[in-house]
């Protein structure tokens, strides 16, 4: 491992360390929700960058009614299982 030629100062060292400071995140608002949204990045609520719709988001109910499809799917299946039995 290499080592330093010359020592560093203090002034030099918080002079370069300067650069290391955190900045505040920007965050604009989505044109169409109106939800807090970075620049340049899609809406994550719903899906919209530049004012247009680029990926489609499901709702909560859409999540809901696929969750009870799938556990009535389920449920039939068992009951098949057991009838063969």
């Amino acid at each position: 491992m290499g080592l330093p030629s010359k020592k560093l100062t203090k002034s030099s060292k918080r002079r370069r360390a300067s650069h290391f400071a955190l900045r505040p995140v920007a965050i604009t608002k989505c044109t169409k929700c109106k939800k807090p949204v970075r620049p340049h990045h899609v809406c994550q609520f719903c899906g919209t960058y530049a004012g247009r719709e680029v990926i489609k988001i499901k709702s909560k109910l859409d999540k809901k009614k696929k969750k009870k499809k799938e556990e009535k799917d389920r449920t039939k299946e068992e009951e098949r299982k057991n009838k063969k039995k």
